[in-house]
């Protein structure tokens, strides 16, 4: 049974177009449990009604008996529903005028997506058939996997098949928030140059060049081909170069060839006429018996990689990005998201991911809205389609009408004024109307940051990202090298705090020249664990801060992922070690200030020891958050269970501020929940600090500081901890800043 779901979820994956897919799912399915019927309802979302959408099993012509009824009771149930006889059964409704054997036995799953029901897939059987558990357990496990798949492809049938210009669908499609804001342009897919499955669908300028240029790479590939097994002639036994022998029949094969090139002529770019040839080839050999030729359904899908990497070389570069991009991808890093002209970038749609990803975190940043965990998003097939991100309530519009375009533009006109408006007030300080004085620094890791107008709004660098220096490098810098870097940091707010992270990689930042494999790379070597076990990488990296910070005497130093006292102790003892060697050597540097970032679990129940060691504690919510919650927030499945505003992570935020306090140190936060403003109402009332945020943030951040007082915070704080779930606490925040004239920080628009 494992081979046969596997094979049928591999080619309802691959399969084209909705009424494909749903068909090919029923027919399976009937040959899979030997049964006489198997059909699928789909929930339609305008009337709530299901609706047959395929059916196997019928005689031609003969009418479906109808059994809304039992079909609505297992969409009802959310469970199966198994009947040995129907017709007894009060939920049992039979079409007028249906002349064929009643089939007495009835097994029906629910289809669930994501908590939501998308239909109810029915297998029915004549006579004395009797549906077992074996085939209940087939079931469940087969919807479970393909759920997605159908949601997908529901989007993909609204869609059509029609040009990019057939405009005028308006199709919604739901995600997480990741970076608020209104973007509204034309999607650019981008793909990974190695990922034959991302290629997108994309209109070909001329089909005969596209022809020429698949034809060309084929040839190119051949060469490639046999002058690699004439080179390894002699190293290589016969049966091993046998191999090759097999790729060049592949080349060949005229159902191969000629297959991508008649897609080409309907209308496809060659990258994604030999996607969609390559994995209808590669479908083949998976569904075969026997494991040898099955196995050979990776060598046809490196061939297709080996393909493209000439088609992309030789034909077709990246796109030129054009103005009001919408850059969507199943998969965004931030060095990807960083490669498309600021002036160009509207928007970002990514298939994976949270709003704490780092490529969320980014977007932030540069005040790009942006829409994370669209796992649902048929992305090869939406290039070159307009769009519109929402990236307040984390919708996805595409092909949107005239009307809904229109009332887009007129919210993302408002918001661009009072953004306008925003800035202008930035560099009043931020003191809340009871007189406190909240310092409101940056977190940095761009240059972009640094910039002179920027600067003069902000108290200073609340987090610089040291990291960021290390992951565009093909090496560890040097000192002299990292030295130079932090005294411009330092240099740009030479009156005010800048804190220095140190080096924090691991987990989801990766360094090529310093790779990690591990199963949990988030409970694994990461932060400060790898920076004690390479003294010699640490002492470089603090030497440098020390120097760096000569001129100005601003330097606050931060040691990440701290989960106990002998971590801190032995990094303190090693920032003194740095100092004193450069004492020795005759370079005097002043005594920088030191902090803990709490962001494990451990360290909030520390708090008040490690902060009698240092000057003062940064909470990093973004990885504080993950692990309270046992949430990976890049995870797309489990995303929407990350919250800012759990309960859970109020208590610890509660607990982290009175150990630090009793200790008589400030506490900061530097995490994503500062940057946004109805969560950091919950930190000025839980009696932080000091904040530090992305610099789009900075003017939301300074209005919401500059509209309550502390006492009110206090009180809405208060309030939050009695409540039990995060959206009841999400639901009082969002309604106490509309209350306050604020709506605008948390839904489009001006007000």
């Amino acid at each position: 049974m494992l081979f046969t779901l596997r094979r049928i979820v591999q080619e309802a994956t691959q399969a084209e177009g909705l009424a494909n897919v749903l068909d090919l799912i029923v027919q399976r399915v009937r040959e899979a449990l030997s049964v006489d019927v198997a059909s699928l309802y789909l929930l339609c979302p305008q009337n709530e009604q299901l609706t047959l959408m395929a059916s196997h099993g019928l005689a031609q012509g003969a009418h479906l008996q109808q059994y809304e009824g039992l079909v609505a009771l297992v969409a009802e149930r959310a469970e199966p529903v198994i009947l040995d006889n129907v017709t007894g059964h009060s939920r049992y409704q039979r079409f007028p005028g249906s002349v064929e054997e009643p089939l007495n036995s009835f097994l029906g799953v629910p289809l669930l997506h994501q908590r939501r029901l998308l239909g109810v897939l029915v297998v029915q059987a004549l006579g004395e058939h009797r549906f077992q558990e074996d085939h209940v357990a087939f079931l469940v496990t087969l919807v479970a996997q393909l759920a997605s798949v159908i949601s997908s492809a529901e989007i993909s049938g609204e869609l059509g098949s029609g040009e990019v210009q057939d405009v005028g669908r308006n199709i919604l499609v739901s995600g997480i928030p990741g970076s608020p804001g209104i973007g509204i342009g034309t999607a650019v897919v981008y793909f990974p140059d190695t990922e034959l499955e991302a290629v997108p669908d994309r209109n070909p300028d001329s089909i005969e060049d596209e022809i020429t240029l698949f034809r060309e790479a084929v040839a190119q590939v051949e060469v490639d081909l046999l002058r690699i097994k004439e080179e390894l002639s002699s190293k290589l036994p016969a049966e091993d170069r046998a191999l090759f022998d097999a790729y060049l029949m592949m080349l060949s094969s005229s159902s191969l060839i000629d297959g991508a090139v008649e897609r080409i002529k309907e209308g496809n770019w060659a990258p994604g006429a030999l996607r969609a040839t390559f994995l209808e080839y590669q479908r083949h050999f998976d569904e075969m018996e026997d494991d040898y030729l099955r196995e050979r359904a990776t060598d046809v899908q490196d061939l297709g990689r080996r393909i493209l990497e000439h088609l992309l070389t030789d034909g077709h570069k990246r796109p030129q990005y054009q103005e009001n991009t919408i850059l969507v991808g199943r998969d965004i890093s931030a060095s990807q998201l960083a490669e498309v002209p600021a002036e160009k970038l509207a928007g970002m749609v990514c298939g994976s991911g949270s709003g704490s990803s780092h490529v969320a975190i980014l977007a932030r940043a540069l005040g790009v809205p942006a829409v994370m965990g669209a796992s649902d998003l048929p992305v090869a097939r939406i290039d070159g389609l307009d769009v519109i991100v929402d990236g307040y309530q984390g919708s996805i519009y595409l092909r949107p009408e005239k009307a809904v375009r229109t009332e887009f533009e007129r919210l993302a006109r408002e918001e661009s004024e009072l953004t306008q408006g925003l800035w202008s007030e930035a560099k009043r300080p931020a003191i809340t109307p009871d007189g406190h004085t909240v310092p409101v620094y940056i977190n940095s890791g761009l240059k972009s940051d640094l910039m002179q107008a920027q600067r003069s709004m902000a108290d200073g660098i609340g987090l610089y990202r040291t990291e960021l220096p290390f992951m565009v490098r093909e090496r560890f810098p040097g000192e002299v090298e990292q030295a130079n870097i932090y005294e411009r940091v330092l240099r740009s707010f030479p009156a005010h705090p800048v804190t220095l992270r140190t080096l924090d990689v691991g987990g989801d930042k990766a360094l090529s020249y310093f790779p990690i494999v591990e199963d949990n790379p988030f409970l694994g070597y990461r932060g400060i664990r790898i920076s004690l076990d390479h003294p010699d990488i640490f002492l470089t990296q603090l030497r440098a801060m020390l120097q760096a910070s000569r001129a100005t005497g601003n330097l606050h130093v931060l040691f990440p992922m701290i989960s106990s006292m002998d971590e801190l102790d032995e990094s303190l003892a090693l920032l003194e070690r740095a100092r004193h060697e450069l004492g020795e050597e005759g370079i005097e540097t002043p005594l920088p200030r030191t902090g803990v970032m709490i962001e494990v679990p451990s360290a909030v129940y520390l708090a008040e020891h490690l902060a009698r060691k240092v000057d003062f504690l940064s909470i990093g919510t973004n990885d504080l958050v993950q692990y309270l919650l046992a949430v990976d927030r890049n995870n797309t499945r489990v995303a929407k269970l990350y919250h800012d505003d759990h309960p859970a992570v109020l208590c610890a935020i509660e607990a982290i501020v009175d150990g630090a306090h009793r200790a008589g140190r400030p506490v900061s936060v530097c995490g994503e929940m500062a940057s946004d403003p109805a969560s950091m109402l919950l930190l000025l009332g839980a009696g932080v600090d000091s904040l530090s945020v992305s610099v789009a943030s900075l003017p939301r951040i300074k209005w919401v500081i500059r509209s309550f007082s502390r006492q009110h915070a206090s009180e809405i704080f208060t309030e939050a901890r009695r409540l039990l779930d995060p959206e009841s606490i999400r639901s009082l925040l969002n309604n106490t800043l509309i209350d306050a004239g604020l709506g605008a920080l948390v839904r489009a628009g001006r007000h």
